[in-house]
């Protein structure tokens, strides 16, 4: 059973891809999804925020006792030419890929351009086979239009493809107003592939505090069906490959993500709620089904229930929205039927 699949050219033994998360936050977690069976993993997130206040935190260093002790700063370079981000971060890559043969995908999480640009050139040094950007921001300005805010995107995987040689895909959220245009430009400017979707972990109000507080809720299945329709929409028409990611939990949810045209479907909730042994045993209910259902490869059936390639491209649509408004049907009992 051929297992195989290309993804932002790499040759991976399986389509299962463990994504940015805590498992990947030191070298002995990487080496237990490994000796798991993860094809690849994506780092956990580095984030803009944080390469600012190390920057931050460099410049008052070197701007302390400037004036009183003027030789000896004069040695100084300015700031640009420091390499100033999280040295642990690049550390743990380098040592990843001394260590491990577990292909090893460095992730940004960014909103704007920065210093943090240079600092994805220092990944690909460190070793990293791909890089991928987690465009993480929310609109909140009612005067920034959405054309601008998709131009700051485009500006983004520019300057980082200037910077980068290695592979890079893009973490996206859904609320574009036109997704595909969206997705063709950032394929069209350095983008090798798109990640399909970035979940917004949305607060909630506490009302004994009457304070703003973080709530992390892990997905589910039923996570899985936007990024599906999506990634079935833009499966041929975009250059780029895709992965889906959010919701994937079981054999079922990596066979309809590779159906719906993705490249690798992407893990993380749960490997976090049910542990790594559930990578085996994924893997080995993939390969039962495709063996009862006679298919002999992944990409075999990647791109099969595509907007593409099925007899109806219009089910994905407003025909799919009009027949589960009229699916739901009630008795006098209140059972649904």
């Amino acid at each position: 059973m051929d297992l195989k699949t290309n993804y932002l050219g790499m040759t991976l033994k399986h389509p299962l891809v463990p994504s940015a998360s805590p498992l990947s936050h030191d070298l002995d977690g990487l080496r237990r999804l490994e000796d798991a069976g993860a094809s690849a993993v994506v780092m956990f997130s580095l984030f803009e925020e944080q390469l600012h206040l190390e920057s931050e935190a460099l410049h008052n260093l070197l701007d302390y006792g400037r004036e009183s002790v003027s030789d000896v700063t004069s040695y100084w370079r300015e700031l640009p030419n420091y390499a100033s981000g999280p040295d642990r971060y690049l550390e743990l890559i380098n040592k990843a890929k001394e260590t491990l043969e577990l292909p090893i995908i460095g992730s940004l999480n960014c909103t704007s351009l920065g210093g943090w640009v240079d600092f994805a050139a220092l990944i690909q040094e460190a070793g990293a086979d791909a890089l991928e950007l987690n465009l993480y921001h929310i609109p909140t300005n009612p005067e920034a239009s959405a054309s601008e805010q998709e131009a700051q995107y485009i500006e983004i995987i520019k300057a980082i493809r200037a910077h980068v040689s290695i592979p890079l895909a893009v973490k996206l959220h859904p609320f574009f107003s036109s997704l595909p245009h969206t997705a063709q430009q950032l394929a069209q400017h350095g983008a090798n592939g798109l990640v399909l979707f970035n979940r917004f972990y949305q607060p909630d109000f506490d009302l004994d505090t009457l304070d703003v507080a973080p709530r992390l809720v892990l997905s589910t299945s039923d996570d899985l069906r936007l990024p599906l329709w999506w990634t079935s929409i833009l499966y041929a028409k975009i250059e780029a490959d895709l992965a889906i990611t959010s919701g994937v939990h079981n054999h079922l949810d990596v066979l309809k993500a590779m159906m719906a045209g993705a490249c690798v479907a992407m893990m993380a909730s749960e490997l976090l709620r049910h542990g790594l042994g559930r990578i085996p045993i994924i893997l080995n209910d993939l390969q039962r089904w495709m063996e009862e259902h006679e298919y002999e490869s992944i990409q075999q059936m990647q791109g099969s229930m595509s907007h593409h390639n099925v007899r109806q491209p219009q089910a994905f649509e407003r025909v799919n929205y009009m027949r589960v408004l009229h699916s739901y049907n009630e008795d006098p009992t209140g059972r649904l039927w």
